[in-house]
């Protein structure tokens, strides 16, 4: 599943403000959302990625989207950041 891409990703951008920032300044390969999150809170990111043209990734629990991040909480929001 998608968990050990995030596993294995040298620099992340964790929660929702952060991932928007990213996306925004152009810095993200791609975007993990959680289906399980509040749908208000990640329709931004959604709107925001289709119009930058970042691929999205849904994952089903942000319990396990945060763990695969390396935090004890959940995150609704995760992204890849390019390498340089």
């Amino acid at each position: 599943m998608s968990y050990e891409k995030v596993e294995r990703a040298k620099e992340l951008t964790i929660g929702i403000k952060q991932t928007i920032k990213a996306v925004e300044s152009g810095q993200v390969e791609e975007v993990y959302l959680s289906e399980d999150a509040d749908k208000r809170l990640i329709q931004k990111v959604q709107l925001l990625c289709k119009e930058k043209g970042v691929p999205v990734i849904y994952v089903d629990s942000m319990r396990r989207l945060g763990k695969a991040c390396g935090i004890e909480v959940g995150a609704a929001a995760a992204a890849i950041k390019k390498t340089v």
